[in-house]
């Protein structure tokens, strides 16, 4: 059970996370300073260094929950699955509970526009990159495990993780810039463009349906 004392410290926590959201999206992540975010929250910077490593630290908080509910998820999924319909149902069901999980520390609106405000922001979007990158780590060497293989050897894991990762970022770029700035958006733009993967990495692009053979191509004069 919660002491007094527990609970005053997860108010202030989130009051001063919450605080600094808003001001990063409505004046600029790089225009906002720690003095200020504690200010509004009636604290001393000492303070704000008590729940935050820093900025960055506190612009991440709800993102690196989203990103650990999502790999917990895919440590959940049924072994007889695929690995790609594990990352695609992990990623969907993530949808469907991530809300509640966002909700307990900020509003689910506030999140999306702090989403939108690291995409915009240089020094955010490398961090997330590289975030992204450990993250598919991760997740790789949890698929390799499910599989029995190795990945220091089998490159299968890192491939299927890579190209599942790459999908959900051009997903996610195309909602952030869109007029519809929802989960529900971000549900299903990332569910239609999944459905494309198989078509777009072995079907013929081309008009028609047909593509010359190799074969068949005219050779160059001598």
């Amino acid at each position: 059970m919660e002491t007094l004392r527990e609970r005053k410290k997860q108010r202030t926590r989130d009051a001063l996370l919450r605080t600094a959201l808003e001001l990063f999206v409505t004046q600029g992540y790089e225009h906002t300073t720690v003095d200020e975010i504690a200010a509004r929250v009636d604290v001393s910077q000492r303070t704000f260094f008590r729940y935050f490593a820093g900025k960055e630290d506190a612009a991440f908080f709800v993102p690196r929950l989203t990103e650990e509910h999502y790999v917990e998820a895919v440590r959940r999924r049924p072994p007889e699955e695929t690995p790609l319909d594990a990352l695609r149902r992990s990623v969907m069901d993530s949808w469907d509970t991530i809300e509640q999980a966002i909700e307990s520390y900020v509003p689910v609106e506030l999140f999306l526009r702090t989403y939108k405000m690291i995409e915009a922001t240089p020094a955010l979007f490398a961090a997330r990159l590289r975030r992204q990158a450990e993250t598919e780590e991760e997740i790789a060497r949890i698929i390799a495990e499910r599989e029995g293989v190795d990945p220091d050897t089998d490159p299968r894991p890192r491939l299927v993780v890579a190209v599942f990762g790459a999908v959900i970022r051009v997903a996610e770029r195309h909602w952030s810039v869109g007029e519809d700035f929802s989960t529900t958006a971000i549900r299903e733009l990332t569910a239609s463009y999944l459905d494309q993967v198989g078509p777009a990495l072995a079907g013929n692009w081309r008009a028609g349906g047909t593509r010359p053979h190799p074969a068949a191509a005219p050779s160059t004069p001598a």
